[in-house]
């Protein structure tokens, strides 16, 4: 498989990726951080990286909203729910290995 292709493949896989992040709101950033060691904010942030080494700027926000398909606070506001103290005692073990 030639680079190209290569290339093509894993931006087609990420989008939906993101898309599908984008449809499962019942799923929390604290457990996916729990059981995957990343959540949204982290994709939006590897997002937003990968356009400064490529000389794009591109804000936190900005970044955030193409993985959440709304701003940010709007996702937040709609759908994060507050963490059990049974999520915080994992994400607490869980990150230290991070």
């Amino acid at each position: 498989m030639d680079d190209a292709t290569r290339t093509e493949l894993e931006a087609a896989a990420f989008r939906r990726l993101r898309d599908h992040l984008q449809t499962r709101t019942d799923v929390q950033n604290i457990d996916m951080m729990n059981l995957a060691g990343f959540c949204r904010n982290c994709l939006s942030r590897w997002y937003q990286e990968a356009a400064a080494e490529r000389g794009i700027e591109m804000g936190k926000e900005d970044a955030r909203e193409s993985f959440y398909g709304m701003p940010y606070e709007d996702w937040r506001a709609q759908h994060q729910t507050e963490a059990s103290d049974a999520q915080k005692t994992a994400f607490e073990t869980s990150s230290k290995s991070h």
